[in-house]
């Protein structure tokens, strides 16, 4: 059996996009190790819950450099020094810098079926919107804000009763299979991109 893949994941809150993928990484068949996970602030609960787990943690926050672009510089060293395969952000509220981006492949869940409602406060655009269905992505992070090239999408219908937080909440159960599937299908088959095709697996590389 090959050795597991090394993540680095980022997060900012609760963590629990983090906990199912550690869930799913006790299974030495998933094929990822969660090297280290990064947090732009202290005292949340997602480093707790690395920390109850042995794996190592950093904080790397905007506020205790001169610059966001000195941010963005230590950010791509700590990622470096892990040497991760890949780096999810899960829940990460800062937009990453040109260096992080240009070092690693970065990849993001967005509570959306993008390219439709990007940013902050996608679920409760969609039920302002009137739309019929919604869902969630997994795309890769570029310069923009939701807008790098997209790996998977899954929809959620939109039920006449919905508030933002009980749709959002269904969201996530959805959100949290599919950042878990993905995860493990890159790191165990490998992944190619091509402009804004992304392929996972031998059969859809030779695509690319």
């Amino acid at each position: 059996m090959a050795e597991p893949a090394p993540v680095i994941v980022l997060v900012s809150g609760s963590g629990t996009l983090l906990q199912a993928l550690l869930d799913a990484a006790r299974d030495p068949v998933y094929g990822v190790r969660v090297a280290a996970v990064g947090a732009d602030r202290d005292g949340i609960a997602g480093l707790d819950r690395a920390q109850r787990g042995g794996i190592p943690t950093f904080v790397c926050r905007v506020a205790d450099f001169p610059s966001r672009a000195d941010w963005d510089v230590a950010l791509a060293d700590l990622l470096d020094s892990y040497r991760p395969a890949f780096v999810v952000s899960a829940g990460f509220m800062k937009i990453l810098g040109p260096q992080a981006l240009a070092r690693h492949t970065v990849i993001n869940t967005h509570p959306a079926l993008l390219p439709a409602f990007p940013g902050a406060h996608a679920v409760r655009d969609a039920l302002a919107y009137g739309v019929k269905v919604t869902g969630t992505t997994c795309h890769l992070v570029d310069a923009g804000v939701d807008t790098g090239p997209i790996i998977e999408q899954h929809a959620v219908a939109i039920r006449g009763d919905d508030t933002e937080d009980t749709l959002h909440e269904r969201i996530k159960v959805v959100e949290r299979q599919m950042l878990v599937e993905v995860v493990g299908r890159m790191a165990r088959q490998g992944y190619a991109v091509s402009g804004r095709r992304v392929r996972i697996g031998a059969e859809g590389l030779k695509g690319v």
